[in-house]
């Protein structure tokens, strides 16, 4: 017998065999969820800097064009011109405000992405499995990687036993007092 042969397919819920567990299976389903989310943020970077770059295009030639109007001499054009040029960057500013939207999503999906690459180490090292030690560190790994005041709020009343829906709340009311204050940092 071969090598190839003597070493079988592993074991799934399809072909279960004495080797099959619920911890292989969520494990794969792990892989399968951060396998998604990198896919997603890949797509989502090329299509973000495609507009970046439209964007910066735009916004130069705008300027070009403001820079052309004020060697015109005074006139009703000329200053049709300028004041939609000016509208041209206040919306180019508003744009590019709405692009930290993109950052701020990328930033949690890799953390969704980290954290569950590091569970799923967790579970697959049996060793570690069942140490609350190793889970309290991982936890805290996690944890420290949130720059968002929001996630590390909602991180907590997670694991304080909070359920899916009052941890959203509690993050939506900080969101929403950040919002007031104009300020978020990150």
């Amino acid at each position: 017998m071969s090598n190839r042969e003597s070493k079988a397919a592993p074991s799934t819920s399809f072909n279960p065999d004495l080797d099959w567990s619920q911890v292989h299976e969520t494990l794969r389903m792990l892989n399968l969820a951060v396998a998604q989310i990198a896919s997603a943020l890949t797509e989502g970077d090329e299509s973000v800097a495609a507009l970046g770059d439209a964007f910066t295009s735009m916004a130069g030639n705008a300027e070009v064009v403001m820079l052309a109007a004020n060697e015109l001499p005074g006139s009703a054009s000329k200053e049709t011109i300028t004041e939609k040029c000016q509208e041209i960057s206040d919306q180019m500013h508003k744009t590019i405000v709405a692009f930290q939207f993109y950052d701020k999503l990328t930033q949690r999906l890799n953390h969704v992405s980290n954290s569950l690459r590091a569970l799923g180490n967790l579970v697959a090292d049996r060793e570690q499995l069942y140490n609350p030690f190793a889970w309290r560190g991982m936890q805290e790994k996690i944890k420290s990687k949130y720059t968002i005041e929001a996630e590390r709020v909602m991180f907590e009343e997670l694991l304080k036993g909070a359920s899916i829906e009052q941890a959203l709340e509690r993050c939506k009311a900080i969101q929403a007092k950040a919002k007031k204050n104009d300020i978020e940092l990150f």
